[in-house]
Order: structure tokens, then C-alpha cells, then sequence
């Protein structure tokens, strides 16, 4: 008989699992299916530019991506956006992270429940989640189906807003408690999860979440090509605005 999973670990999907972005994915291979149109395409290339050359926060990319998407869904139906997840899911599904990778592995060997919370679309989270990782649940943003069973492009539940609401509902959905939990994120939207842990990791974080992990003594992991580092707070300066790193 299989020992009763009691404890669980909540990552953050994109940038945290998967080195890239599964909304901008999706939207992408919609396009490419022509079922948004093909200047989409290009509208998402600008909109990275932007990030990769410092015109933009990953947080202005992020809303960026969900304004493009919430414009472009209306109208399709949800056999369209499944058709594109699962057409995505294969052909990049390894493009994750080693760290990720290795506690995903070593978590999953001390038995514990592995979840997910991103605010990409529910439907290519749980494509990815339950076909690749083989986590035990996903959340994801949920946009309204209208009468006709088209999108109406009105999201109807988005986790980011509140990702410790969505915890607290995973954790009660299986009698779980949080002492003994991991959490993994790389933004300030995984905040209000990563406080509810006893174990939380800021992984390749942004600044806000850089400043938040450092004040709460949150441990700090930074992967860079194929190696892997602990930040050590009491070690170094971050190079931030004007000043310069000191390392010693």
C-alpha cells in the first residue's frame, strides 16, 4: 500500500519551471494555426523585444501578454485552444529549468504532492501540469465561455491576483496542512504563496521578489547556463540603480 501523501510543494510554472512563458506559447501556435491572426505574431516579438532590451518590466510583458490574449480568444472555442496546447506541450517541454528538474525529482521521492499555480491559461497549464510534469493539480486563469460556447475574452478567475487564495484552496481540497511544505516562484505574484510555506525558494527572482525574499530571509537560488547558485545575503550586494556590487 502506498504511505498517504501528507505533505505538498506549490510551484510557479513559468520562469520558475519552464524557462520560457506558456501564455506567450500558446498564444504563438494560435497564430500559427491561424486561429488568431498572423500579425499577432509579430505584436508578440515586440512585445519581448521590449522585456530582453530593458523598455519594459517582465511585469509589463506579463499584463501584456494577458491583454493580447483576452483580445484574441473572443470568439474562439475551447476545442481551439486545447488543439494548441497540446500541440505546444511536446515540442517544449523540456525547456525547463535543472533546478527545477532536481527538487521536482527529489520531492516527488520523499512523497510529496506536487502542484501548480500560474496565470497562464488553465488549459495549457493542465496540459503541461498533467501531460509532462505529472503534477497532482493545476490552477490556472480561467476565461469565461459565453451561451454560443465561444470565449467571450473576460477572464473569469485569474490566480496571479491572489496565489495564497489558491494555495489555501489546494491545501483544503486535500486535507493538507502547510508545515512541511515547499514553495517555488520567481515573482512578487508569488508572494502570497511562498509566505504560507515553511520551506519557500525565490528561483532566478526579479527584483520585488529579490527584495522580498531578502527581507523575510527566504533562501535565494539563481540558475545560470548549467549551474546553480545559493545567494547568501549576508555576502553580497545586488549592483541595483546607480550602485555597484560588492562581493566578499
Amino acid at each position: 500500500m502506498n504511505e498517504q501523501k501528507t505533505k505538498a510543494a506549490i510551484f510557479d510554472i513559468d520562469g520558475t519551471i519552464f524557462r520560457k512563458n506558456l501564455h506567450f506559447e500558446l498564444i504563438n501556435e494560435l497564430a500559427w494555426l491561424k486561429i488568431f491572426p498572423s500579425h499577432v505574431r509579430k505584436t508578440l516579438t515586440d512585445l519581448y523585444s521590449r522585456w530582453l532590451t530593458h523598455t519594459g518590466t517582465y511585469e509589463d510583458y506579463r499584463l501584456a501578454l494577458i491583454d493580447l490574449y483576452a483580445r484574441f480568444i473572443r470568439g474562439c472555442t475551447p476545442e481551439d485552444v486545447a488543439r494548441a496546447s497540446k500541440s505546444v506541450v511536446p515540442f517544449r517541454q523540456r525547456q525547463t529549468y535543472i533546478f527545477a528538474e532536481r527538487i521536482i525529482r527529489k520531492l516527488r521521492e520523499e512523497n510529496y504532492l506536487l502542484f501548480a499555480i500560474s496565470g497562464s491559461p488553465i488549459e495549457i497549464v493542465e496540459a503541461y501540469s498533467r501531460d509532462y510534469l505529472h503534477f497532482d493539480a493545476a490552477i490556472g486563469s480561467v476565461y469565461e465561455i459565453g451561451e454560443d460556447g465561444r470565449y467571450t475574452g473576460v477572464a473569469s478567475y485569474e490566480p496571479s491576483r491572489d496565489k495564497g487564495t489558491a494555495a489555501r484552496k489546494l491545501f483544503e481540497r486535500y486535507n493538507l496542512s502547510f508545515p512541511g511544505s515547499f514553495g517555488i516562484g520567481d515573482t512578487e505574484s508569488d508572494v502570497k504563496f511562498l509566505e504560507l510555506v515553511e520551506h519557500p525558494i525565490a528561483f532566478n527572482p526579479n527584483e520585488n521578489l529579490r527584495k522580498e525574499a531578502e527581507a523575510r530571509g527566504w533562501r535565494i537560488v539563481v540558475e545560470k547556463k548549467d549551474v546553480i547558485y545559493e545567494i547568501d545575503t549576508r555576502c553580497y550586494r545586488t549592483l541595483s540603480g546607480e550602485g555597484d556590487a560588492l562581493f566578499r
